[in-house]
């Protein structure tokens, strides 16, 4: 099931939203502000974003921005009362999928939805890693350890993947932070913090270095399970 975060502080047009996604069998989260779709963008494994440009705290081209800074694929659809073509320009320039102007037709939204959705599935990797029994589907963006599903959050999911596209080489602390983050968006004790999430859920013990090995004072090691 797709998870879809909605971005508005109209809440009239965000129970609206809520209730056609709903009906299409749509995960649904709703915030009100621009820094909780960043927070839950940033902790969450979102599929896709409607975003409204007018928000009480910051403009909606922010959050653009800050999700195109670790993510270029999460499908982005601005959902806004703004007419002005400078405007949708500057929006699809920034990396927005699309743009819909308020008010709007409920089906047409969820048609744009789905066509964004379809497009993210086709050009993401579709293939499927497998080793030893932790397996990663790139295309449902989605983790398995012995058949069973491991939740991980957005920036977890990113380093073990980052991790698994390297199998059985060492990453240093400033490779792995520049595949995630980009330059200077993190160190390497909050890359630890990350790896000690991701051991929590696929390793068999908290001293277990199973699937991934530190290479202390250099970086991390997926090892290679024949």
């Amino acid at each position: 099931m797709s998870e879809i975060l909605i971005i508005e502080d109209d809440m009239a047009i965000q129970n609206l939203l809520k209730v056609a996604l709903k009906q299409e069998g749509y995960g649904i989260k709703g915030v009100a502000t621009a820094r909780e779709g960043i927070d839950y963008t940033v902790a969450n494994v979102v599929d896709l974003v409607i975003l409204d440009l007018g928000l009480p705290d910051m403009d909606g081209i922010f959050v653009v921005n800050v999700i195109r800074d670790f993510s270029e694929s999460l499908p982005i659809i601005v959902v806004s009362a703004r007419s002005d073509e400078a405007e949708k320009i500057k929006c699809l320039d920034a990396g927005v999928n699309d743009y819909v102007q308020k008010p709007f037709s409920t089906a047409e939204l969820m048609a744009r939805i789905r066509a964004a959705l379809r497009h993210r599935a086709h050009t993401e990797q579709a293939s499927v890693f497998e080793n030893g029994s932790l397996k990663i589907d790139y295309a449902a963006h989605s983790v398995y350890l012995d058949g069973k599903e491991v939740h991980l959050t957005n920036y977890e999911y990113k380093v073990l993947c980052v991790l698994a596209q390297n199998v059985g080489k060492t990453l240093t602390h400033n490779f792995i932070i520049s595949k995630v983050w980009g330059a200077g968006g993190n160190d390497a004790n909050g890359l630890r913090v990350f790896m000690a999430g991701i051991r929590r859920k696929i390793e068999k013990g908290p001293y277990m270095q199973e699937f991934i090995r530190t290479d202390v004072g250099v970086g991390y090691r997926m090892n290679r399970i024949e």
